[in-house]
């Protein structure tokens, strides 16, 4: 309780000398700053902040994000071998927005074929996580992902294309010391209950799709 005391209290402060502290340096009419700035063509102090409150409301790309909402059942794919048979898996996904729709959490539960600690195959729980949100400032959708299949946190930037109803994510993982992979990441929305996830892997030079992941809404 202290503690949520104080933090309150220092963002009260923190606060009540922002805004003295634009008030006092916001320029006045014929004032010589406000010719300065005009000059350079730079932002004072207020139209920065003004600037910087726009970029932070969630706005139409967002809401592009939120149509993704909800708990899904899911189906993966996996080739281990190009032209081989997949593996397949199944589990649940629940996607909930964060901070007024800003962010959106990811949380992905489901069990898989994995090799054990002897080199046979057994069922093991797989889990995961992702914060996906689109970046006012860099107009980009972003990602990040992590999982109890790994210790890295796996980065990505990418677009929307509205006509196609798609994301295309890249990034780069390097499963192991010395060998990055780009990787290439597709969301395609069929329908309010329906989406496909695509993962295509540089494998010398050439792209090849290694996972595919059907959800269905559930209901």
């Amino acid at each position: 309780m202290k503690l949520k005391i104080v933090f309150s209290t220092l963002v009260a402060v923190a606060a009540a000398m922002l805004v003295t502290l634009v008030s006092a340096e916001e320029p006045k009419p014929g004032d010589a700053k406000t010719t300065a700035s005009s000059a350079t063509g730079q932002p004072n102090d207020a139209e920065m902040m003004a600037k910087m409150m726009e970029l932070a409301k969630p706005g139409e790309n967002h809401k592009v994000l939120g149509e993704l909402a909800g708990t899904w059942n899911y189906k993966v794919k996996f080739w281990m071998a190009p032209g081989g048979p997949p593996s397949e898996a199944s589990g649940t996904a629940i996607r909930k927005p964060m901070f007024d729709g800003r962010y959106f959490q990811l949380n992905v539960k489901g069990l898989m074929d994995m090799p054990g600690e002897d080199g046979k195959m057994k069922k093991m729980e797989f889990q995961g996580m992702s914060i996906e949100a689109y970046d006012n400032v860099k107009q980009k959708f972003t990602s990040s992902w992590i999982d109890n299949m790994g210790t890295g946190i796996m980065m990505s930037e990418g677009t929307y294309d509205p006509s196609a109803k798609s994301f295309t994510f890249n990034s780069e993982m390097e499963p192991v010391p010395g060998m990055k992979t780009k990787v290439r990441e597709v969301i395609t929305v069929a329908d309010k209950d329906h989406h496909k996830f695509e993962w295509y892997e540089d494998r010398g030079g050439q792209e090849v799709k290694t996972m595919e992941i059907n959800y269905t809404r559930k209901k």
